[in-house]
């Protein structure tokens, strides 16, 4: 390998090692390493041109600034209201609402830190106030958040598709078989830890006409899946004209039906927008020069070398691949691992005869479990902020769901049938 390839990871480590922004560090590293080898820094300028001229990671603003409406709008507490309607019942009841609400709220939004502090943000009290410990509180959040990135749109399957050349609109189908089984064992997962310590005990039932109510009280709410998702299943618009509606169709809500949004409201959700976006589309600036310089080193194949003289099939290296995700998921921030392993990887498992839908699914929810593991794990740092929790504890408390949810990742990697049922 290289000298200047190892200049690269060694710059890299040493950064993140001592706490430097994922996207800082790669920017550095790769700089590091053009100084090392001494290659013009024209070579990046038409490929980062070209990773920019992309209709489908337009899709990314869209999708992001449409979450923070409904966010700081209405949308949410309804949500969880109708949530309460349908599973208010059952044992640990509060548990089995942030896990539904996260699964609605994902459908809007397609972040798993945003659908964290949206949904946690009223959830997390609440549950404290019914007597539930605040560690287990914080992590039933956090981990259901997760669903933010499983549950269809998801802005890190947006960006999969586009550097893959994989449909966008697939890689939604695709996601969500997998993404309600992550939700569905999460809530068992609760159920269980609720019914072993007496947590949570049921309430009563709602009728038909109370969850009637409930239903049409977050009509406007459950439209947007309805609108987003149907129009790209049924070829009306693409992921990213979805996006631009969602975005339409929840500023007209909040403004003219709900009465919510005022100018203040309307700039505070702009700036935040604008640095969610920042940030994200920085970490893909630094990732694409990474990329770049191993793809013109050839690390790509020295790579696909090592792993063909290591697996056997495709199981064997769906596990192979499961494994390091968990492993890179603990330090490496979910943007900037697809686009880089995504190059390097995705050639030799085609090679092997995996779908590059299945890849895209299992590379997505691999990454997406490291946002409840440290020490990025940026949904237990938005947990821990709500419920001012220690760290420690939170993530002691998130090992049952972190378990389930590996469950679902390895069932998901290894019966790519799950996945391609609905296509």
């Amino acid at each position: 390998m290289d000298i200047a390839v190892i200049t690269t990871f060694i710059v890299l480590a040493v950064l993140l090692v001592l706490g430097f922004h994922i996207a800082i560090a790669m920017s550095v590293a790769v700089l590091s390493g053009l100084w090392v080898g001494d290659l013009p820094y024209l070579i990046f300028t038409q490929k980062l041109y070209n990773t920019f001229d992309s209709f489908p990671l337009l899709a990314v603003p869209f999708f992001v600034m449409a979450g923070e409406i409904m966010q700081r709008g209405t949308m949410s507490e309804s949500l969880i209201n109708f949530s309460r309607s349908l599973v208010g019942h059952m044992r640990g009841s509060l548990s089995q609402i942030s896990v539904l609400t996260c699964m609605f709220y994902g459908a809007l939004c397609g972040s798993a830190p945003a659908t964290t502090a949206a949904v946690g943000g009223m959830m997390i009290p609440a549950m404290e106030k019914e007597g539930y410990p605040k560690a287990y509180s914080s992590a039933v959040n956090a981990c259901s958040g997760c669903l933010g990135l499983l549950i269809p749109p998801s802005v890190t399957l947006i960006i999969y598709g586009s550097v893959a050349g994989v449909s966008v609109s697939n890689l939604f189908i695709a996601v969500l078989v997998p993404g309600i089984l992550c939700g569905l064992a999460l809530m068992f997962t609760s159920y269980l830890i609720c019914l072993r310590n007496n947590w949570g005990k049921p309430g009563a039932k709602n009728t038909w006409h109370e969850r009637w109510q409930a239903f049409w009280a977050a009509k406007w709410s459950l439209m947007v899946p309805v609108i987003v998702l149907g129009g790209i299943y049924g070829g009306i618009t693409t992921a990213t004209e979805a996006g631009a509606v969602a975005v339409i169709y929840s500023l007209l809500v909040e403004t003219f039906i709900t009465r919510n949004m005022t100018w203040g409201k309307f700039r505070e959700i702009c700036h935040s927008s604008a640095v969610t976006i920042g940030a994200i589309f920085f970490v893909v600036v630094a990732a694409n020069g990474l990329g770049t310089l191993l793809v013109y080193y050839n690390t790509q194949n020295i790579i696909m070398e090592f792993m063909s003289k290591l697996m056997f099939n495709k199981e064997i290296m769906m596990i192979a691949l499961m494994v390091l995700l968990l492993i890179l998921g603990t330090f490496m921030e979910t943007v900037a691992c697809v686009l880089i392993l995504v190059p390097m990887l995705l050639p030799s498992y085609t090679a092997m005869g995996v779908d590059p839908i299945v890849f895209g699914i299992v590379l997505t929810f691999g990454l997406t479990l490291g946002l409840i593991t440290p020490p990025v794990g940026v949904n237990l740092f938005v947990a821990c902020g709500i419920s001012n929790v220690s760290f420690a504890s939170l993530c002691r408390a998130t090992l049952p769901f972190l378990c389930a949810c590996i469950v679902v990742l390895f069932i998901t990697g290894l019966f790519p049938w799950l996945s391609l049922c609905l296509l």
